[in-house]
């Protein structure tokens, strides 16, 4: 099994898949015989090509849909299991069984939905899956940013939409963008991929969410008196957490960074409180403060992208789109 980062390379409008190429190496170098399944997130196509460079290698593509701070869990209780192989080829579709069976084997949950499919089927199936959350994040996003400029009351507007069960009132909390690991990549990997495919909405997810760091980011300067470029000299900001989820101790591409370098860039001094990074310094070119108190003494205006209830004494000057005070 081969679980390794693909990060987005921005310059090759790719994922960078050098890290799987790696680990193909060093199995082969072991056994030559082995059935590769791919985990990890790659282009639509790529586990087909690779394929034929390496002469008809015995692959499988096998996407993860682990949700962030919830991987155990979601191992254990996964929502399908989905394995990308050659149909026409009967050896490797017994191995792709076979590892729908290891999986299943592996997990509390019985009776798990379990898909074979086309190799470019099932890496599809992956991108897709994520860009669909962060359309649904962008939306709400985009829901609460229409209230604020209008001066709505976003938790009605929500709990309305929600009634409808097409609808729903799950993953619906606004933020301050989607971030982490795999929504911003896998969405423009997806982008990456529609190149010649008459498409208009897959675009419109990846200029979403910088649009909301965007607005996002003047409510904040608003808030804090900062209209002039002088007034940003003597202003402080505070940012309250970098995690991505609440429970989590990932702080790894939050969308709060985004709001951080916009800030910077704007000459307005930030501060984080982030208990899960070890060490005195600086972060992203913010100033780490231990002291929770210290913090918000210091912080004209305190942003958090989810509440806790250590900021009650300070909700005059905080500034969350937490509306329903969960993820």
């Amino acid at each position: 099994v081969i679980a390794v980062p693909t990060d987005f390379d921005p310059a090759a409008r790719r994922f960078d898949t050098s890290a799987v190429e790696a680990g193909m190496e060093r199995v082969d170098a072991c056994n030559p015989d082995a059935v590769m399944v791919i985990k990890s997130p790659v282009p639509v196509g790529y586990t087909e090509t690779i394929r034929k460079k390496l002469g008809g290698r015995k692959l499988l593509h096998c996407p993860e849909f682990l949700r962030e701070s919830k991987a155990l869990y979601d191992n254990l209780f996964p929502s399908r299991i989905v394995i990308g192989t050659d149909l026409e080829d009967g050896k490797l579709m017994e191995a792709a069984q076979m590892f729908a069976e290891l999986l299943q084997e592996g997990a509390v949950k019985e009776n798990i939905d379990t898909r074979i499919m086309g190799f470019s089927e099932a890496e599809a199936v992956k991108l897709f899956s994520n860009t669909y959350l962060a359309l649904r994040v962008s939306f709400f996003n985009e829901l609460d940013t229409f209230a604020e400029v209008k001066g709505l009351d976003t938790r009605q507007i929500i709990d309305g939409m929600g009634l409808d069960p097409r609808i729903g009132a799950y993953y619906n909390n606004p933020s301050f963008g989607y971030g982490g690991y795999c929504l911003p990549k896998d969405t423009r990997q997806l982008l990456a991929d529609c190149e010649g495919v008459p498409e208009n909405l897959i675009e419109a997810v990846v200029q979403s969410n910088r649009t909301r760091k965007d607005f996002i980011t003047e409510r904040i300067l608003d808030l804090a008196g900062v209209t002039e470029a002088s007034d940003a000299k003597d202003c402080t900001v505070g940012v309250y957490r970098l995690i991505m989820k609440s429970g989590s101790d990932n702080c790894r591409r939050s969308s709060v960074h985004g709001i951080m370098e916009r800030l910077l860039n704007r000459g307005v001094s930030v501060i984080i409180y982030e208990p899960v990074l070890a060490g005195e310094g600086v972060f992203l070119g913010g100033e780490l403060v231990r002291d929770l108190a210290e913090f918000k003494a210091r912080s004209r205006v305190i942003i958090a992208n989810r509440w806790d209830s250590c900021l009650e004494d300070v909700k005059d000057k905080l500034y969350t789109r937490d509306i329903f005070q969960r993820d």
